[in-house]
């Protein structure tokens, strides 16, 4: 068989398009995943990782025990705050739904994130069916205190 410059040439082209095309493709990466101890006092709930954009990890959130209701949002939150922790932010709220939604009543629960546009209102959570919604400041909901835990870096 006699190779010839247009066949060379065009497999040259050909290989360099699927050349092209592979390294259009995602890399493999490996996400590592390091041994941690989470100190977790009587009653409290792992609910699970909250990662940052770059899918590294931000903290681990620990559901506190205890219920509150008829709140209205500044209480609620003073409320969190005797626990030792604060209302869970609308991303953990729904972690909470997604990993713990059984040690919720199925009711409205206030988050920690007032609405951005709409002064004196503020996010919440339905734990019934996960809807995430805005009410007013002053509306009485139930509230439950979350805490993060950051692991050291060595």
């Amino acid at each position: 068989m006699t190779i010839t410059l247009e066949q060379l040439e065009a497999d040259h082209a050909r290989i360099g398009a699927m050349i092209d095309e592979f390294k259009k493709q995602p890399r493999a990466t490996e996400y590592h995943v390091d041994a941690v101890t989470i100190p977790l006092a009587a009653g409290e709930r792992i609910a699970g990782q909250i990662l940052l954009e770059d899918g590294s990890l931000s903290h681990y959130l620990i559901l506190l025990p205890g219920d509150a209701e008829d709140l209205d949002w500044e209480a609620a939150k003073a409320w969190a705050a005797e626990r030792g922790g604060e209302l869970p932010t609308r991303r953990e709220q729904s972690l909470l739904f997604a990993n713990l939604k059984g040690e919720f009543e199925s009711a409205w629960y206030w988050s920690g994130e007032r609405h951005e546009s709409n002064s004196g209102w503020a996010w919440c959570q339905d734990f019934g069916n996960g809807d995430q919604y805005r009410y007013r400041q002053d509306n009485e909901l139930r509230a439950r205190a979350v805490r993060r835990f950051i692991p050291s870096v060595f």
